[in-house]
């Protein structure tokens, strides 16, 4: 676990935290690393987990799929992102959701059973780890209200923008990448993605927005609201 200890450190789920402290927390909570390829089937829509995964390297998309194919993504997690908390914490509660390597990845996974029933010494930083997730399922809450603000909006043009200016603001500049493709995009905003490629060359047309693979940049006329 030494070689990991940089990535968890930035983790929000171990603030405060010392180096011996994390490493006596993920002995009590039985965590374990494992190695998954790109596109393996981390955590399955209809199976129970009692484990939560942290992303060390790679990617992982958390999705829904129907029985046709049609993919709705949730979120991308990358190093130092948790998943499936939110269902190990509820024991028994089914997941509708899937995880998904994006790339070959390494997780680490936490006995969340393990994390809320207090160890025989109820040591300090036990406790900061469950005050520590109570924060990280908020985070999840309030990712969660962001793609329900931009799906909501009407047309593929409206949830564009929606999700471009919360984008925008969150990295605090007009310029900045976003961490999906074309087509991550448009399964994110549950948009065709065709309809998708004709409005953004429609936006840069009209000169609200230039991009180029992932990278954006929102072109406000100041003057205008002068």
């Amino acid at each position: 676990m030494q070689k990991y200890l940089p990535i968890l450190r930035s983790c929000p789920f171990f603030t405060d935290l010392s180096d011996e402290e994390i490493l006596s927390i993920l002995h009590c909570v039985q965590a374990t690393t494992v190695a998954r390829p790109r596109g393996a089937y981390i955590l399955r829509a209809g199976d129970t987990t009692e484990v939560m995964g942290l992303v060390l390297s790679g990617s992982v998309l958390i999705l829904q799929e129907d029985l046709w194919g049609h993919r709705n993504i949730l979120s991308k997690c990358t190093a130092g992102d948790f998943f499936g908390e939110p269902y190990a914490a509820t024991s028994g509660t089914v997941l509708n959701v899937n995880a998904v390597a994006e790339d070959d990845c390494a997780l680490l996974f936490l006995n969340v059973k393990r994390l809320l029933t207090s160890c025989p010494t109820a040591c300090d930083h036990h406790q900061k780890l469950i005050r520590n997730l109570v924060s990280v399922l908020a985070n999840r809450l309030l990712l969660f209200n962001d793609k329900i603000t931009h799906v909501s909006k009407r047309s593929t043009r409206e949830k564009l923008l929606s999700y471009l200016s919360s984008e925008s603001v969150r990295q605090a500049s007009l310029s900045f990448d976003i961490p999906f493709d074309r087509q991550q995009l448009a399964d994110y905003l549950c948009v065709d993605r065709a309809a998708m490629s004709v409005e953004l060359s429609r936006l840069q047309k009209e000169g609200i927005l230039k991009t180029n693979r992932r990278h954006f940049e929102l072109i406000v006329d100041r003057g205008a609201n002068s």
